[in-house]
């Protein structure tokens, strides 16, 4: 089951509502804020999640006239509204999660709706962070990239955690063989894709994955 969970960071509406209608869901989630674009956009979501200390009352209440079920929380809580959300997703049985509204000016959010990915990566679920401009996902395993499928131009590994042994990438413009790449090392910066496939192989290790677009 494929899930969408729009949440309230920046959303670029002529973006997400055509990514909407490219990339069907099987269930929607509005986090928070996120509720107000899809109402806007004339989306009723399947679940609302939230504290609502930035979402308005009164889109709420009408979503909980139309019947949509409602889980609420205090604004003194310890997880965020994307991680309360992302948490449900994987509760429905949800086999693919992306998530819009998870970037913006808040770079406290954006970095923690990054390690969110953390969560369903350990269930074995993958997890997309997509905006206008970039497409984050988080792995623990050896991945491929198409060419043609590519989200951008640019292709940018990070390690998340520690080390990431004997990482290699091949079918890049900038390959690596065995290489050890650590969370203070920028080598995976602004790479590109010069083959059909591109691939990235390590040992062990966690890697951030972020595909982008000027």
């Amino acid at each position: 089951m494929k899930t969408m969970i729009v949440t309230g960071g920046n959303i670029e509406t002529d973006f997400a509502l055509d990514f909407m209608q490219k990339n069907k869901f099987d269930c929607l989630i509005g986090a928070d804020h996120g509720i107000e674009f899809l109402e806007e956009a004339g989306l009723t979501p399947d679940w609302i999640v939230g504290d609502f200390d930035s979402g308005n009352l009164e889109t709420l209440e009408r979503f909980k006239e139309k019947g949509v079920p409602v889980r609420a929380f205090k604004p003194q809580k310890d997880s965020t509204d994307t991680e309360i959300a992302v948490h449900l997703a994987l509760e429905v049985g949800s086999t693919e999660i992306t998530i819009l509204g998870a970037t913006g000016t808040r770079l406290d959010h954006v970095l923690g709706n990054i390690r969110n990915l953390s969560i369903p990566l350990h269930r074995g679920v993958p997890c997309f962070l997509v905006d206008g401009h970039n497409r984050i996902r988080m792995t623990d395993r050896p991945m491929t990239l198409s060419k043609k499928e590519q989200y951008g131009q640019y292709v940018s590994i990070l390690a998340h955690g520690e080390r990431v042994e004997n990482l290699c990438l091949r079918g890049f413009f900038y390959p690596l063989e065995g290489y050890t790449m650590t969370g203070d090392d920028a080598i995976g910066i602004s790479n590109e894709i010069v083959d059909e496939r591109a691939e990235i192989i390590f040992d062990s290790g966690c890697i951030l994955v972020i595909e982008s677009r000027d």
